[in-house]
């Protein structure tokens, strides 16, 4: 193999979940050349990975996204395509790429004529996280699944911008509350008490974070102005490389499921997720699953009559009040939990005191 292209368009979690993919392809196949047509938005956070080219794929362009993408892919002919994405738009983009061995995903996990898109599928999973599945893409062409590894390039400008928000003689609690789909956010009110009592029991700094959308900066000021005691928000503040640099110097980030989840696992960061809506087994932050809160079982049969067992793995149960049986108390119990687990290790790695 001389070259590969990877599509996988967005979104900014599952983005992440590919670099694994890449730094793999690229020790068991010394000198492949990677092309990774992204989104647009999610390129902000990889598109520097080194010995990649990344062709942007603008989602928002209709028919013109998809005359550019076979523009640029004129003349060329890759020896294989890691198709990642089952979306329909995400098809027809497979549609532009040329490409001798295309593959994708299982029957199972097939949507909207992906079948059509592919000659070659990646193993059947009955209950395999999000980055386990993806990883696997690289199994049907002979190598190894890609092992849970990331490196996110960051400039010595974005590890500035991180220290400036960071306190130095405390932990740092980073929360990110808004996820993409508003029905997996849980009550800015209860994210409130959940901060106040970071400050107030543990001495913790925290910070608020969120991209320049208008319902993420509403959210988080939602939040501080429910607060008794004062955070740092720096909502639509930050980029995503500085967001990356941030979580990579706090001591720990909660969050629902969403990318900046996902990001903090990468860089090596431990994340409380909150977790209702969704399987966290399955798209929870990877490294951070002992830390998740997960109430998904509950919503799950709540709202939709189903156990875990018996519904679809990846069932959502994003419904109305699924992430309000999520309690306060659940939270707290689980950072006094992280907290815990901390000072015990800390112990043992402490000099003598004699």
């Amino acid at each position: 193999m001389n070259s590969i292209c990877i599509l996988r368009l967005s979104a900014i979690g599952d983005v992440t979940h590919v670099i694994p993919v890449v730094l793999s392809l690229q020790e068991q196949v010394p000198g492949v050349k990677i092309t990774w047509v992204i989104g647009k938005i999610e390129a902000k956070l990889v598109a520097d990975l080194p010995g990649v080219e990344f062709i942007i794929f603008d989602k928002k362009a209709g028919r013109r996204g998809y005359s550019d993408l076979r523009r640029q892919m004129k003349g060329r002919k890759f020896d294989a395509l890691l198709h990642m994405q089952v979306a329909f738009r995400a098809n027809l983009a497979a549609a532009c790429i040329p490409a001798k061995v295309r593959i994708g995903y299982d029957k199972a996990r097939s949507k909207d004529l992906h079948s059509l898109f592919i000659n070659r599928r990646i193993n059947p999973a009955p209950q395999q996280h999000v980055r386990d599945c993806l990883a696997s893409f690289l199994e049907p062409l002979g190598l190894t699944a890609a092992p849970p590894r990331w490196q996110l390039p960051l400039s010595e400008n974005d590890h500035g911008f991180a220290r400036a928000q960071l306190a130095s003689d405390r932990r740092n609690l980073v929360i990110s509350p808004c996820a993409s789909h508003t029905l997996r956010n849980w009550p800015a009110g209860r994210y409130a008490q959940l901060a106040d009592y970071a400050i107030r029991e543990h001495g913790m700094k925290v910070i608020l974070v969120g991209s320049p959308a208008p319902f993420e900066g509403e959210y988080c000021a939602a939040i501080e102005s429910s607060m008794a005691e004062k955070a740092h928000n720096i909502c639509g503040k930050d980029t995503l490389k500085q967001l990356a640099a941030l979580m990579s110097h706090a001591d720990l980030v909660v969050a629902p499921d969403t990318g900046p989840a996902h990001i903090a696992s990468a860089v090596g960061t431990d994340v409380i997720g909150l977790y209702a809506a969704s399987n966290p087994y399955r798209s929870g932050p990877y490294n951070s699953l002992q830390w998740c809160v997960n109430r998904y079982p509950e919503a799950l049969e709540k709202f939709t009559g189903k156990t875990v067992e018996q519904a679809r793995w990846g069932a959502k149960a994003e419904f109305d009040g699924a992430m309000e049986l999520i309690t306060v108390e659940d939270s707290i119990a689980m950072l006094d939990r992280w907290l815990e687990a901390q000072q015990v290790a800390e112990s043992k790695t402490a000099p003598d005191s004699e």
